[in-house]
């Protein structure tokens, strides 16, 4: 059995509509936040954020560069400490569990509804239900959602901008200590480039590099930077038209809703009450979807039970799921006032930073520049005191996080108790050049998902036209494929797949693929076109109108993208 390579699909444009649609959240409840804590003295503080978010994504783009098969902080820090790579993995849910929560509660109070609390919950209940079915629109919606924010946000800065020059900013109040507990209140909304460094294994490889040396560093370079600029950019500008608006109080969860109608309308308000409500209720989905693949990372790689990576029929991991949609309900349960999230958000993502900068920079192997090492080591020093600052501070967030690594590492105990017992796929890692340098004359490919009457009609296609069958099996993934690829347990279904296409060949030359993927479809067309086969057989879906909507339909997806030397048939 040849395995295949997870393909890389992800571009810099998608990426960065996933990042936006957490960075770019955070004006929807930073500024807010930071006028709470300071009122007409909280410019300063917003600058600094902005500056920290830089300086965060500017290390991360360097070890995106660095890590092109998974940069997170379970990827890179691994195979250093297996216990501090699994610590920081559990700061990240932590993190992820907050930002549901806090997402799903801010849309609310965007939107307007009475009892936002109540109606989050309710949505976070109704986007677990629809993630039994593994919808992978996500990206797109983000993308979709990314084009009216930002012009939601020009707008409404455009439209502030002649007021700007009314200000008189205040110095800062409150002493030293003051003002860096007030600074560290609003370290938020930074876990995105953890999102994104997961996801270099699965990203476009840049012009030149190949699997065998891949490179990420430019499509990393191009999804980060452009929102980088505009997530500091307007968040500063912005908290600058809030210090213009006289005898401002209040509108802690709305602040951008509020200048909108200050500044432009009522008309206009409503607009960045929907934007901005779907932009954060996009977050929140993101975030459910992230946990799940986070659980199912660490699953697969031994170090949670193995429970955590049993699938439904849609290839969404059952159990993760229902974890990743109970926890955040219950944190907004126990609570849900807006400043009071934002420290149990911080605690999580701060550490998991710290942890993945800090195993970065004092990794020697690396071959980090003399600019670069020093800057992410200064880095890990600043994002260490912000993260002792919230430990002893902010209690609830203490007690929030040593409860998530609590429960976390008991159940990595008990994995390592119970150990799963499977065999392991012999990878061939020359068998795909080989089949590429002995390309027969006539060749078909059948993707099937069992032993089906497709799978017997192609053995029957392949004798009567003496051609060679490409068998392929994809093992559908419905969540993001986080870190370096992991070796592959023996998949039972695919082997009864194999074993009978074998069994009926007689004299067909039969070649067995395996994949495991979050998009059939994509590697289907990728073989399709890599084998240059002449046939491409597939089965008549019979999935529901509703899965469908949710996932798209693989059929279809192939029709539209097929070369035209190659023939498509479809069976049944």
């Amino acid at each position: 059995m040849v395995l295949l390579k997870r393909p890389r699909n992800v571009t810099s444009p998608r990426a960065a509509a996933m990042l936006y649609g957490d960075w770019g959240t955070s004006k929807a409840y930073v500024p807010g936040i930071a006028f709470a804590l300071a009122g007409y003295h909280s410019f300063y503080l917003i600058l600094a954020m902005s500056t920290l978010t830089a300086i965060v994504g500017i290390n991360y783009i360097w070890i995106c560069k660095y890590y092109p098969d998974g940069g997170g902080v379970y990827s890179s820090v691994r195979h250093r400490s297996r216990l501090l790579a699994v610590i920081g993995a559990l700061l990240l849910i932590a993190d992820y569990v907050v930002t549901a929560s806090l997402s799903s509660l801010d849309a609310f109070h965007y939107l307007e509804f009475s009892h936002p609390a109540g109606w989050a919950i309710g949505s976070l209940i109704l986007l677990g239900l629809l993630n039994i079915f593994g919808p992978r629109h996500s990206g797109g919606v983000a993308l979709f959602l990314a084009v009216p924010t930002v012009l939601v946000v020009a707008l409404l800065t455009g439209f502030s901008l002649p007021h700007l020059k009314s200000v008189q900013l205040e110095a800062p109040q409150g002493g030293l200590l003051g003002n860096w507990l007030n600074f560290v209140g609003i370290v938020l909304a930074l876990s995105g480039v953890e999102a994104i460094a997961n996801m270099t294994g699965v990203m476009k490889l840049d012009p030149g590099s190949t699997e065998e040396t891949p490179s990420v560093h430019k499509t990393a370079r191009r999804a980060i930077l452009p929102v980088l600029l505009e997530v500091t950019l307007f968040t500063t500008l912005l908290g600058l038209a809030m210090h213009a608006v006289p005898g401002l109080s209040g509108h802690t969860e709305d602040m951008l809703r509020y200048l909108g109608e200050y500044y432009v309308g009522g008309y206009f308000a409503k607009a960045v009450s929907i934007v901005f409500g779907l932009l954060l209720l996009s977050a929140c989905n993101t975030a459910i979807v992230d946990l799940i693949a986070v659980f199912y990372m660490m699953s697969t790689d031994g170090e949670m039970p193995q429970v955590f990576s049993r699938l439904n029929k849609y290839g969404v991991p059952w159990v993760p799921l229902m974890v990743a949609t109970a926890l955040p309900v219950l944190v907004l349960l126990i609570e849900h006032d807006l400043t009071r999230l934002a420290a149990l958000y911080a605690i999580g993502v701060v550490g998991a930073i710290t942890i993945n900068l800090g195993a970065c920079a004092t990794n020697f192997q690396l071959p980090l520049s003399w600019v670069e090492r020093p800057v992410m080591l200064g880095t890990f020093v600043l994002m260490t005191l912000i993260e002792m600052t919230i430990a002893y501070e902010k209690h609830h967030a203490l007690i929030f996080a040593t409860s998530i690594l609590g429960v976390g590492l008991a159940l990595r105990a008990v994995a390592k108790t119970y150990p799963r017992r499977r065999e392991v796929v012999p990878t061939i890692s020359e068998a795909m050049p080989e089949i590429l340098a002995q390309k027969p004359v006539a060749s078909l490919l059948v993707a099937v998902r069992g032993v089906t009457d497709t799978l017997r009609f192609a053995v029957e296609e392949a004798r009567f036209r003496q051609a060679t069958l490409y068998v392929l099996f994809v093992r559908e993934i419905a969540v993001p494929l986080l870190g370096p690829e992991a070796p592959q347990g023996i998949d039972p279904e695919a082997q009864q797949v194999f074993a009978t296409a074998q069994a009926l060949s007689n004299e067909v030359k039969v070649i067995p693929l395996y994949a495991v993927s979050s998009a059939p479809a994509e590697v289907i067309l990728d073989q399709a076109a890599t084998l240059g086969v002449d046939y491409l057989i597939l089965g008549g879906s019979v999935r529901s109108k509703l899965v469908k909507v949710l996932k798209g339909d693989v059929i279809d997806q192939v029709a539209r993208q097929l070369p035209e030397e190659i023939k498509l048939v479809i069976y049944g």
